[in-house]
């Protein structure tokens, strides 16, 4: 859902996409896979043209591994998360949107610390744990592997830097730094699919300005 506010990834591949194809955004923050599954069908539907779809991606995880004990509403179990994310695969594929299109991304790393004052601030207990969440990320790469998709390890690929704390603003959600990381790095999955796709309408120095419809229809 934040993906789209200023120096958001969703944002930025915007940007970079525009005049050649739309992002559409149906993040929604707070959600699991568990919720996620059951309303996928309504914000893509079989009428949703899937031959002008070049790409989704799936981006679940943060929530799903949330520890039981301490945050049960927002907790799935590691097999059901699974399970989930294939069946989000099934469904897509159901409405002709073939795996080659969809690419999934783990969780980022959880920075333990910041997260703990955030929750303490709230009256609670540190609910989350960066190992847990590592749990979801191995399990997500695998999915990708057993449906044939792609994937973008960010669990992983964050932690690569020993001090990942910068790419996250409270420790759970992205700052502006790993808003940057996730679209360059999702840019990178994306470029192959995406580079050739015309741009929409000429640009503006070569329409005819005598003559516009011959430029323009």
């Amino acid at each position: 859902q934040f993906s789209f506010q200023e120096n958001g990834w969703g944002s930025s591949l915007a940007e970079r996409l525009v005049r050649k194809c739309d992002v559409v955004n149906r993040g929604v923050s707070g959600y699991n896979t568990r919720w996620a599954k059951l309303i996928l069908p309504r914000l893509i539907t079989r009428s949703t043209s899937a031959e002008s779809t070049v790409a989704v991606t799936i981006f679940f995880g943060a929530n799903d591994s949330a520890l039981k004990d301490l945050n049960p509403k927002q907790h799935v179990p590691l097999e059901e998360y699974s399970a989930n994310l294939k069946s989000m695969i099934q469904y897509l594929k159901s409405v002709d949107i073939t795996e080659d299109r969809i690419i999934l991304i783990t969780p980022p790393p959880l920075q333990e610390s910041a997260w703990e004052k955030e929750c303490l601030a709230k009256g609670d207990k540190l609910n989350r744990r960066n190992a847990t969440t590592g749990e979801y990320a191995q399990a997500c790469v695998q999915v990708a592997r057993d449906c044939g998709t792609d994937v973008l390890d960010l669990w992983t690929l964050m932690q690569k830097d020993e001090d990942f704390s910068s790419y996250l603003s409270d420790g759970l959600h992205l700052s502006t730094k790993g808003n940057s990381f996730l679209a360059a790095q999702l840019w990178s999955h994306l470029e192959k699919k995406l580079s050739a796709l015309p741009s929409l309408f000429p640009y503006w120095r070569d329409v005819d300005h005598t003559n516009p419809e011959a430029s323009l229809l």
